[in-house]
C-alpha cells in the first residue's frame, strides 16, 4: 500500500470510529475530496491534516501516525512508536540545550 493509500485508510477508520458521515468534513472539505482522500487518489497538506483532525477531534499526529502504523503487526507498531517517543525525546534535549547555548 501506499502512504497516500494508508492515510486514506487512517482517515477513514478514525471518520467511522467518531461516527461521522463524509458530510460531517464539509466545513473542512468537500465530500469529493474527502472521498478521494479516503480511496488514496489525493494526498493532504499538513494544514488539510490538521483541519480534519480537528473536525474529527483527534490530534493531527494520531492521523499520521496511524497512516504509518496501519498493516503492521502489534510488535512492529511498538517499535515504531518507542522509536518516535524516543526520537521526540532526543530533539527535544537538543532544542532544549540549543536555546540555552550562548
Amino acid at each position: 500500500m501506499t502512504l497516500r493509500e494508508n492515510f486514506g485508510g487512517a482517515l477513514r477508520t478514525v471518520r467511522r470510529f467518531r461516527k461521522a458521515p463524509q458530510e460531517a468534513l464539509d466545513v473542512v472539505s468537500s465530500r469529493t475530496y474527502v472521498s478521494s482522500l479516503e480511496r488514496g487518489l489525493k494526498s493532504p497538506t499538513l494544514d488539510k491534516i490538521d483541519s480534519l483532525a480537528e473536525a474529527l477531534n483527534v490530534h493531527p499526529l494520531t492521523l499520521v501516525a496511524l497512516t504509518y502504523l496501519r498493516s503492521r503487526t502489534r510488535s512492529e507498531q511498538r517499535a515504531i512508536l518507542e522509536k518516535v517517543r524516543s526520537q521526540l525525546e532526543e530533539l527535544s534535549k537538543f532544542e532544549k540545550k540549543q536555546r540555552t547555548e550562548p
